[in-house]
């Protein structure tokens, strides 16, 4: 609290817990010299995390934060997600071993396009990205494919799409993601009115996941482009993007291909498009 002289601190492989993780958010209130804080390897979990996530809040020195290999959940990561919001000075945040750039996130540094494909970013990570995208009003491009965010990280996904109205471009192949993840993303699209391009290629939404989709495309009138190949879809769930497909009149191209749809799923899909869709079974 009193060091006046100490940038950069490195506390890892401590076993710290949770009680030193509150311990050291008492020191981050008050400390105005601290740039660099690595606290991994230190068994912090959620209860810890949020004492961090109350630091940042106030906090005016803090640039770089190593909070990877702990036991954070999405409960912790949500709470460091709160405190960004509020927080200015922190520009790089690692909690899965790839350091996110916070600034260029929040739109604070502006950036168009973000390429983070391969990275193994986790739901920790993705429930970073969708709090500071949120209100980023200068990022139209976000590549997040082969990556391991699951439906947690989808979920966050599509609650920052109800907000943000400029991403138009979002990669989401090969996430892991199942019929729950889809449903969020979908729910997302329904308010949505900025993002023209969607490619959930590869993960595992299935039927139900589908349904959720389709839904959304009934109402959605942004989307231009969507990829929904290899994801294990039926041919009742075909039926329903046909539906969804014969009130919307904005999707241009829509991927199915990969899927486990019969002959007749596909030439009713086909009947349901008008000609000017580009159809790719």
């Amino acid at each position: 609290k009193s060091n006046m002289v100490l940038t950069t601190l490195i506390l890892g492989r401590n076993q710290i817990g949770d009680e030193g993780a509150q311990r050291i958010g008492e020191a981050l209130k008050k400390n105005p010299v601290l740039i660099s804080l690595s606290l991994m390897y230190n068994e912090i979990g959620d209860e810890g995390a949020q004492h961090i996530g109350e630091a940042l809040k106030t906090n005016k020195a803090l640039t770089s934060l190593n909070l990877q290999r702990n036991e954070i959940g999405a409960e912790g990561a949500q709470r460091i997600g709160e405190a960004l919001k509020i927080n200015k000075m922190l520009t790089s945040l690692d909690l899965d071993g790839h350091a996110l750039p916070i600034l260029e996130l929040k739109g604070v540094s502006p950036v168009e396009t973000i390429e983070w494909q391969s990275k193994r970013l986790t739901h920790l990570s993705c429930i970073i990205i969708a709090s500071c995208i949120s209100s980023n009003l200068v990022l139209k491009s976000l590549n997040l494919n082969y990556n391991e965010i699951g439906n947690e990280g989808a979920q966050h996904i599509g609650e920052a799409l109800k907000i943000n109205d400029a991403l138009t471009t979002l990669n989401l192949m090969s996430n892991g993601i199942g019929a729950k993840g889809a449903q969020h993303i979908g729910e997302g699209l329904q308010i949505n009115k900025a993002l023209t391009t969607l490619n959930l290629a590869w993960n595992s939404i299935h039927n139900q996941g589908a349904q959720h989709i389709g839904k959304a495309l009934k109402s959605n009138m942004a989307l231009t482009t969507l990829d929904l190949g290899g994801n294990e879809i039926g041919d009742e769930s075909a039926q329903h993007i046909g539906e969804a497909l014969k009130k919307n009149t904005v999707l241009t191209t829509l991927s199915i291909r990969n899927n486990e749809l019969n002959d007749a799923a596909k030439e009713a899909l086909k009947a349901a498009v008008c000609t000017e869709v580009d159809l790719q079974l």
